[in-house]
């Protein structure tokens, strides 16, 4: 099964018990972007993994506006190297769109700077 995941990627903020009732701005752009991962593969509820599950992520993050025009074409010859970091962006994947992420038994993270595709996630599941 392989699927886009349209817009920024977004790293998993740490959570906290008062976050149910305490809005804070990052957790709840990470719900947002929960919710349209969801969407993005027509789903309102998580996916439940039934079998054990290689999961492969490539994230493509835009280039900021503000670098010169030299920087960005050499950007995109780079590996994304600034935050968030490539376990808060798998985590991020993981909890929004599976119900039982441990069947997830091995998982690779790739990021990248995006191109004129703009920024994305692209998910690829395969069950052993």
């Amino acid at each position: 099964m392989k699927f886009t995941i349209p817009g920024d990627p977004i790293g998993k903020p740490r959570m906290t018990r008062c976050d149910k009732w305490k809005q804070r701005d990052c957790v709840v752009a990470y719900r947002s972007w929960a919710d349209s991962a969801r969407a993005a593969i027509q789903r309102t509820t998580k996916l439940t993994l039934k079998n054990p599950t290689t999961l492969i992520v490539t994230a493509y993050f835009q280039v900021p506006e503000s670098w010169p025009h030299k920087r960005k074409s050499l950007a995109l010859t780079e590996p994304h190297t600034v935050k968030p970091d490539a376990d808060n962006v798998l985590k991020a994947v993981c909890d929004a769109l599976f119900e039982n992420d441990q069947m997830v038994t091995e998982a690779r993270i790739c990021k990248k700077w995006a191109g004129l595709d703009g920024p994305r996630i692209h998910v690829e599941l395969t069950e052993l």
